[in-house]
């Protein structure tokens, strides 16, 4: 049973983490951009500096995570990044802001993501990683969708009935409420994962074979493949942030309807990303990725022309629902080209940080650029526009995983050098 409390408390801690820098932003992103009198541009920008503190924080973070047990990290990270939410409920300009999800990226990845990732390996022990990951994204999808339907029912608890005729005040004492719920969160699952989880030490020092093993994976065409495929799949993910900004300003509904939409899209998560991991064991992984981007290209493109009137309307909502499967379809796989490029044993955690160091790059320019585009053109003609440029990275998505089949097909690219297939430095 202890084992099962483990990875619950896993699931639960590697999605709460990230509930104050992103589920605020995702799911209540109208009622965030006036409570903290931001633009789409100074909001994007805000988010641009997370993304440089977390791009710097892949590799040392896993330093730490091998030298300190996963149970601490874990902790210290809860704690920190909870306390960081007490902050942002004062409601801090535009550079405070920046200051706190730099912070954020600090806690949220240096503290956490790498030792996440090995406790949930050690959970998964050498027969069942599959299982394990897998139970990790898919729980992870069910843990943002049942906080974010928490905070919705938070957020209308302190709104008037009235919702459309809401006041600032009213609305920042509302999402201020919010803003406790998912700090309060974080700081009991904390207690949880210093409860729950074991003091494993880890045996030896892998920071050197990561570092010596560099320049290596760094010669790597598939690996480089791999990047960009998870930058053109991140891109999709982060487009999911501004849903319920559509939902308000194209769509025609409320805060509260728009924070609804996007949470009923979370429900989707733990299918689309279960459904693929089975398509990618039985066909492959990157077929899989291929045709996920095909369909993103198709349903983005249906969204950049649709208009919400009379049959419009079913159009969009039909799109809506199945980018978010795609979308969590990609998230669901494209680890697993790790495996497909016959990736060595000894060469996981460089490659992992190589590819995660690169394909999570859009943290620093897809939220700038998206919110110049929807400012640029407010209303439904920058909604299209943001559309289309998803439909761009759809595409550019595809030709990658045309590339990723090539080099898989070419034994001088398939074909790693033998001292580090055989393991040895």
């Amino acid at each position: 049973m202890s084992r099962y409390f483990l990875i619950i408390t896993l699931v639960v801690a590697g999605e709460i983490v990230f509930g104050l820098p992103f589920h605020t932003a995702r799911f209540f992103r109208p009622t965030l951009l006036e409570a903290f009198s931001f633009t789409n541009t100074e909001l994007g920008d805000v988010f641009a500096v997370y993304g440089v503190t977390a791009m710097l924080a892949y590799f040392p973070g896993g330093m730490l995570a091998d030298r300190f047990s996963a149970r601490s990290l874990l902790t210290v990270s809860l704690l920190a990044t909870g306390a960081g939410g007490f902050y942002m409920a004062t409601y801090p300009g535009v550079w405070g802001m920046a200051l706190l999800y730099g912070y954020w990226g600090v806690t949220t990845i240096l503290l956490f993501w790498a030792a996440l990732i090995r406790a949930t390996r050690e959970w998964g022990g050498h027969t069942s990683q599959g299982r394990a990951f897998g139970v990790l994204e898919g729980g992870r999808g069910i843990a943002a969708a049942i906080f974010a339907t928490l905070g919705i029912a938070v957020l209308a608890g302190y709104l008037p009935d009235d919702a459309a005729n809401v006041t600032n005040e009213e609305r920042r004492a509302a999402f201020r409420a919010v803003i406790f719920m998912y700090s309060i969160a974080a700081i009991v699952t904390a207690g949880l994962t210093w409860l729950l989880i074991p003091p494993v030490k880890h045996v030896g020092d892998s920071s050197q074979g990561l570092f010596h093993n560099a320049a290596l994976v760094t010669r790597r065409p598939l690996v480089w493949a791999q990047a960009a495929v998870i930058v053109c799949a991140y891109c999709g993910y982060k487009g999911l942030d501004n849903y319920s900004l559509y939902a308000v300003q194209v769509l025609g509904m409320d805060e509260i309807e728009g924070a609804q939409l996007s949470a009923y899209g979370a429900y989707i998560r733990p299918f689309a990303a279960i459904t693929a991991g089975f398509a990618a064991d039985r066909w492959s992984a990157s077929k899989t990725i291929g045709a996920s981007f095909f369909v993103l290209l198709m349903s983005y493109g249906m969204l950049s022309i649709a208009l919400p009137d009379g049959s419009g309307l079913m159009v969009i909502y039909a799109n809506i629902l199945v980018s978010f499967f795609a979308v969590f379809a990609l998230r669901g796989v494209y680890f697993a080209l790790l495996e497909e490029n016959k990736t060595p044993a000894l060469l996981t955690g460089a490659v992992a940080g190589m590819v995660s160091f690169v394909g999570y790059t859009p943290e620093i320019f897809f939220a700038p650029i998206t919110g110049r585009i929807l400012d640029a053109s407010p209303g439904v003609v920058g909604h299209q526009n943001y559309f289309l440029f998803l439909t761009a990275v759809a595409t550019i998505g595809i030709a990658v995983v045309g590339v990723l089949l090539r080099l898989q097909r070419s034994d001088r690219h398939a074909q790693w050098p033998s001292r580090a297939s055989s393991g040895t430095k």
